[in-house]
């Protein structure tokens, strides 16, 4: 008789700990929190949202802004305006825009 009543208080801890699992909520994955930002673009961030980038202090913030505009962010390699540690850890997260409509030629 005791080790019916014994199964049975083990049958009824496991089942309601089971229960327990179920309503607790799900967390999400902190990749899946993080909401996709869009990549900063190079000609036309401002010089705070520069700074932000990692590795990416006030002075060459200033050197990014001097160097506009760049056909491409690898230009921030060719031109030396940053190094290439730097470029690797912001390379995702960058792009350079080009104007939609090319100017006109001078006569």
């Amino acid at each position: 008789m005791k080790r019916l009543i014994a199964a049975a208080a083990i049958a009824l801890l496991t089942a309601s700990g089971a229960a327990f699992a179920k309503d607790e909520p799900k967390k999400a994955a902190p990749a899946a929190e993080k909401k996709a930002e869009a990549p900063l673009d190079i000609n036309s961030a401002s010089r705070d949202e520069l700074v932000k980038l990692k590795g990416v202090g006030d002075a060459r913030a200033d050197a990014i802004i001097k160097g506009r505009p760049y056909k491409g962010k690898n230009e921030l390699l060719d031109k030396k305006i940053v190094p290439e540690n730097v470029y690797n850890d912001i390379k995702d997260k960058i792009i350079a825009k080009q104007d939609a409509a090319p100017a006109p030629k001078k006569k």
